[in-house]
């Protein structure tokens, strides 16, 4: 009997033990494909070693490159930058997601090796924790302050819309190049808010500053430093990298010695500019016998070469793109300026003005959008790991929004590789705001000068389009105006000249 029972029973018990076995390895997978999830990071091309993905990189317009690379992998991917990972993310719903639904976690500066030479961890654009944030809040006040976005910003501006035209009628219609002059009047605002004063156009100190920040922002994005960025070892072998270095010195002295001579001139009393209030700050600092201020010099210098090179070259890139674009498509520009008479006449325009120059307003967020001059953005950082649309970003991980793939995104324009005054416009021709539109970035890192840029963008444009009337030169026609933008940082139009033909006002 006692045989026959061990034998009924063997199958149960053998049965017991197999759903036993069964049910733990099932738990297993099951913890394991958690984990997987949790842990899986975003796909991307296979890197070689050392090299990663460089040979599937264009090094001079990376962004294309990364671009394409969405359209196979999708809105977040990872990519090699030689031995560098980097996570790329594309398209609005994305960037806006990371940088602003999860802006902590993605709030951190990537500073690359050629940032690294320029800032040292310190200024404005280029660093990070309590320093970053220290500079960035007496930055942004201090603009304000000085009237960053405001009554007393529109005057400066206004002004130097004066100065820019009297530069413009002396090429009495004939072909110019426009880079300097507009970058010489944009960088006037910046300097008169940094230093107190504006500088003349033909002073050497301030002309050299202009066209070396330029140069330097430039040579920034050239095949040369991208590949110093990934194999640092190699910037005694590239010629690019010592000619940056030379012209980043060169720039360092040149904001020293502007800042001795307002040093040597200070009234605590009666600040002229941020260079002013930078400095009560640190003699306030000293008094108290703070050891770890952050105001001290190396702060104070790279926060105004950043201020100076960033307020400089985008604002003045996407004027003369503007001009460009209305030379090249002759109809909007007739639009703009039918607008502008019929609205403003012969007076001086304000912003006050702008709410009733729609298509105006349209034409200019149009071609922020087109121009698309920092594809890139700057390189972001992961402050912690993060679990972000069901992938793994390991803490410390450098992070491209790329904003091109913002501007241009396919399921938010209708027309996104086309200059198309209509993305800005209802059918009744108001203006209309689009989430989309992205161009100053978004989030923790957002561009400190956004608010100044708009009216400078405004009040320039405008105040040119009301005096001037942009042509190709003689024998070039509007097809032949060249959109492709030249290798650099920042997206500048390929080199070309206008005509200025002056208007009846």
């Amino acid at each position: 009997m006692a045989l026959v029972t061990e034998l009924l029973l063997q199958p149960i018990t053998a049965g017991i033990l197999l759903g036993v076995v069964l049910m733990s390895l099932l738990v297993v997978y099951l913890l394991s494909s958690d984990s997987q999830q949790a842990w899986k990071e975003p796909p991307g091309p296979k890197p070689l070693p050392i090299l990663g993905n460089l040979l599937e990189l264009d090094l001079k317009r990376p962004y294309l490159s990364l671009l394409s690379m969405s359209k196979q992998y999708g809105s977040i991917f990872t990519v090699y930058f030689g031995p560098k990972k980097v996570v790329v993310l594309a398209g609005y719903q994305t960037v806006k997601q990371a940088l602003v639904n999860h802006a902590e976690e993605f709030g951190d500066r990537d500073i690359t090796p050629i940032f690294h030479d320029f800032n040292q961890g310190y200024g404005l654009l280029f660093s990070n924790g309590e320093n970053w944030k220290e500079m960035r809040r007496f930055s942004l006040s201090t603009l304000r302050d000085f009237g960053m976005g405001k009554r007393g910003s529109e005057e400066k501006i206004i002004e130097e819309t004066r100065y820019l035209r009297e530069v413009f009628e002396q090429f009495k219609g004939n072909p110019f190049d426009t880079t300097q002059p507009v970058n010489y009047a944009v960088s006037n605002i910046i300097s008169a808010i940094v230093y107190g004063s504006r500088f003349e156009y033909s002073d050497p100190l301030f002309k050299d500053m202009v066209n070396q920040a330029n140069k330097r922002i430039k040579l920034s994005g050239s095949a040369s430093i991208q590949l110093y960025n990934m194999f640092p070892w190699l910037r005694s072998c590239l010629k690019n990298w010592k000619l940056i270095m030379r012209n980043h010195e060169q720039n360092i002295k040149e904001v020293y010695k502007l800042v001795d001579g307002l040093q040597k001139t200070l009234n605590p009393q009666d600040c002229r500019g941020l260079v002013d209030c930078f400095l009560v700050r640190q003699q306030n600092a000293e008094k108290c016998g703070e050891k770890n201020t952050p105001f001290h010099e190396k702060n104070l210098l790279f926060t105004i070469a950043n201020l100076f090179a960033a307020g400089t070259d985008t604002t003045g890139t996407t004027l003369r793109w503007g001009l460009l674009l209305m030379a090249k498509y002759p109809h909007v520009q007739d639009q703009v300026q039918e607008e502008i008479d019929k609205v403003i006449g012969g007076h001086q325009i304000v912003m006050e003005d702008k709410k009733n120059l729609p298509y105006t307003d349209a034409v200019i967020h149009e071609i922020q959008r087109l121009a698309n001059i920092v594809p890139m953005s700057l390189p972001h950082t992961t402050a912690c790991d993060v679990h972000f649309q069901g992938f793994f970003i390991k803490k410390g991980t450098c992070v491209f929004p790329l904003l091109t793939s913002v501007l241009r995104d396919e399921n938010e324009w209708e027309s996104p590789s086309t200059f198309n005054p209509e993305h800005f416009l209802d059918e009744q021709g108001r203006f209309v705001k689009r989430n989309a539109f992205m161009p100053f970035s978004a989030g923790r890192r957002v561009c400190v000068g956004e608010s100044l840029a708009r009216m400078e963008l405004f009040l320039f444009f405008t105040s040119l389009l009301q005096h001037f009337r942009f042509t190709p030169p003689p024998g070039v026609s509007e097809d032949q105006l060249d959109l492709t933008p030249a290798v650099g940082f920042t997206l500048n139009p390929s080199p070309h000249k206008l005509c200025a033909i002056s208007r009846s006002v």
